[in-house]
C-alpha cells in the first residue's frame, strides 16, 4: 500500500469521497491510525492540550512539533502526514515561515504542514508551495488567535465573519494550498466554502457538508474524562477502561497476586547455593 499524495487528497474531493483524518502524536497512536487506514494523520499542536497539558496550543513550540513528528513518521508508513506550524513561527515573515517548514518535512518527516490564517499569511503559503512543500489551510477557529478571538468560539455568525472566512478560505487556495481545515463555523457557511472551492475542505466543528472531517483522537477515544467537545463523538470511553485496568493492576500488586509464576523466569537453583543463606 503506497503513501496517499496531495493529488490523490484532491481527487477524492472530485470523487466525492470523504476524507477521513485524525490527530496522532506519538509513534503508538500513529501506528493504530495507520493499521485502520487512515489517509491523513494530523501531527496538531493541538497536543500541547492533548498531550503535554497546557490550557492551549500558544506554549508548542517548533522543538515540540519535530519531536512529536517524528515519533509519528516512525509508524505511518501509509498515511499522508501533516504538520502543524506552531505560534509565531509563520509570522515574523516569509523566510522564517520557510524554514519552519522545512523543518518539519526535512527533519520531523512529514509530507505537508498546516498553517492557521488566510490573507495575512498567504505570501507565507505561496513560499512554501513554491518551494515545494505541500500546504494545508486553517481558517474559522484559529486556536492560535483564541486570545485575540476572546475564547474558543464559533466564528462566523455575523456578517464580517462571514466575509472574512470566506475570504480567506479563497485566498488560501490562489496561494496554492491543495486543502484547508474549517473550525467551529456554521455549517451552512462550510457548505458554501466546500460548494465554492476546488480543494477539499476538513472540517472540525463545521457540520457535515465538507469534504472531509478531522478530530483529535484522544476525543474520540474518550481518553479526557472532564472534557468532551460539541463537534465529537466519542466511540470509545478509551478513559473508563485504564482507569478500571490500573486500579485492577495496583489491587493485585497489593494483594500479592501479581506478578505469579507466569510472569517470572525460572533458573537453575543450584547457581544460588553460595548465596543463600542467613541474611
Amino acid at each position: 500500500m503506497r503513501r496517499m499524495t496531495t493529488t490523490d487528497i484532491r481527487a477524492m474531493k472530485g470523487n466525492r469521497e470523504k476524507i477521513p483524518v485524525v490527530t496522532a502524536y506519538d509513534s503508538p497512536t500513529a501506528g493504530l491510525a495507520n493499521a485502520a487506514g487512515i489517509p491523513i494523520i494530523l501531527v496538531g499542536d493541538s497536543l500541547g492540550m492533548a498531550v503535554l497539558g497546557y490550557d492551549s496550543t500558544i506554549p508548542v513550540t517548533m522543538d515540540d512539533m519535530v519531536h512529536h513528528t517524528k515519533a509519528v513518521a516512525r509508524s505511518a508508513k501509509h498515511s499522508f502526514i501533516v504538520a502543524d506550524m506552531p505560534f509565531m513561527t509563520v509570522q515574523v515573515d516569509s523566510s522564517d515561515a520557510l524554514r519552519n517548514a522545512a523543518r518539519l518535512v526535512q527533519d520531523g518527516g512529514a509530507q505537508s504542514v498546516k498553517l492557521e490564517g488566510g490573507e495575512r499569511v498567504a505570501e507565507q503559503v505561496r513560499r512554501i508551495v513554491e518551494a515545494g512543500i505541500p500546504v494545508m489551510g486553517h481558517v474559522g477557529l484559529t486556536p492560535q488567535s483564541v486570545h485575540q478571538l476572546g475564547g474558543y468560539k464559533v466564528q462566523g455568525k455575523i456578517k464580517e465573519e462571514v466575509t472574512r472566512i470566506f475570504h480567506d478560505a479563497q485566498v488560501l487556495e490562489e496561494a496554492g494550498a491543495y486543502a484547508v481545515v474549517l473550525e467551529l463555523i456554521p455549517s451552512s457557511l462550510a457548505k458554501v466554502i466546500t460548494k465554492r472551492l476546488s480543494i477539499p475542505t476538513i472540517g472540525i466543528g463545521a457540520g457535515p457538508y465538507c469534504d472531509g472531517q478531522v478530530q483529535v483522537l484522544h476525543d474520540i477515544l474518550g481518553l479526557d474524562i472532564d472534557f468532551v467537545p460539541k463537534h465529537t463523538k466519542q466511540y470509545l470511553r478509551l478513559n473508563e477502561l485504564i482507569v478500571q485496568a490500573l486500579r485492577l493492576y495496583a489491587d493485585e500488586v497489593r494483594a500479592g497476586t501479581f506478578p505469579t509464576d507466569k510472569e517470572s523466569f525460572n533458573m537453575d537453583e543450584d547457581l544460588l547455593t553460595d548465596f543463600d543463606g542467613p541474611g
